[in-house]
């Protein structure tokens, strides 16, 4: 297998670090292009070819990880699209653009998936959905996973579903970022040492969502085995609840995905604006001839 970055951020840097250490892609295997050299300088160091190319980067890969910023999605799709053959799979990882506007910037028929993923995938512990387009064929979908399986969990959704997933898990290391630090604030007012009190509150959400994922116990059940009759954190809980704590989780994941409902339709609407340019530019430049 031979996997190719467009774009070197923090995400395409993570899941190329994540391949190589867990062994199931070599780093001469890969390839990486970004029109930064300092971003391709992580890379290099990893063993990784590095390119200012993005159709050296098609030319060289199976796959190929579309990792740009998503105005210039099009952009760079058109510019690869005649290197683009039917033995390649293009996975996109850039949050708001629907597989509709990938798909239309590329040949007919190309194997197209979209993956929502989140920022632990830097600690290789993402939570990933993909998402199949028209032209990927059945074994995609198992191979697509199965790399995205060494750099945290994934699962295989319709895309209508990318929007929420990215309202909870796209944005909810922010949410748990900040129950860390709130939590730790509350270990610092009652007396506790700022650092101690962030290395537990951090340990604490790393431990308990561990116990989600292995124990098979419905979280609500394992909620109630910490809370005693009569205890310190039955009590606590019902400060929680009177200040609104789920309700306020449930608001912040439907507002996120709200919000990326609105940030597709503007993609959707900017593509179909720059398609009629495009044409008329077309037309324009046959009247002069």
């Amino acid at each position: 297998m031979s996997i190719g970055f467009i774009g070197a951020g923090r995400m395409a840097q993570a899941m190329a670090r994540g391949f190589i250490s867990t062994g199931v892609i070599k780093a001469q295997n890969i390839t990486a292009s970004d029109p930064d050299p300092r971003m391709l300088r992580f890379l290099k160091n990893l063993g990784i070819a590095t390119t200012l190319e993005n159709t050296e980067v098609v030319d060289r890969s199976k796959m190929i990880v579309i990792a740009v910023k998503p105005s210039i999605v099009s952009k760079v799709l058109k510019e690869v699209k005649d290197h683009v053959t039917m033995d390649k799979i293009m996975v996109s990882i850039v949050a708001g653009v629907p597989l509709s506007i990938l798909e239309e910037n590329l040949p007919p028929d190309t194997r197209v998936v979209r993956v929502m993923s989140n920022i632990p995938v830097t600690v290789q512990a993402a939570a990933s959905v993909i998402s199949m387009g028209a032209g990927a064929l059945p074994d995609d979908s198992e191979l697509v996973r199965e790399l995205l399986q060494c750099i945290g969990i994934c699962e295989e959704g319709s895309e209508n579903l990318l929007d929420a997933v990215t309202g909870l898990s796209g944005s909810g290391p922010a949410y748990a970022f900040t129950a860390i630090e709130s939590l730790a604030d509350g270990g610092v007012k009652m007396g506790l040492p700022r650092d101690l009190a962030i290395k537990l509150a951090a340990q604490t959400l790393l431990g308990s969502a561990k116990m989600v994922l292995e124990s098979g116990k419905h979280v609500g059940q394992l909620k109630d085995e910490v809370c005693s009759p009569g205890g310190t954190t039955i009590a606590a809980m019902h400060t929680l609840e009177r200040a609104g704590f789920r309700a306020s989780l449930i608001n912040a994941v439907e507002i996120g995905t709200l919000k990326a409902i609105e940030l597709g339709q503007q993609k959707k609407k900017e593509a179909i604006e720059q398609q009629k340019l495009e044409e008329s530019l077309e037309e324009l430049d046959l009247e002069q001839d």
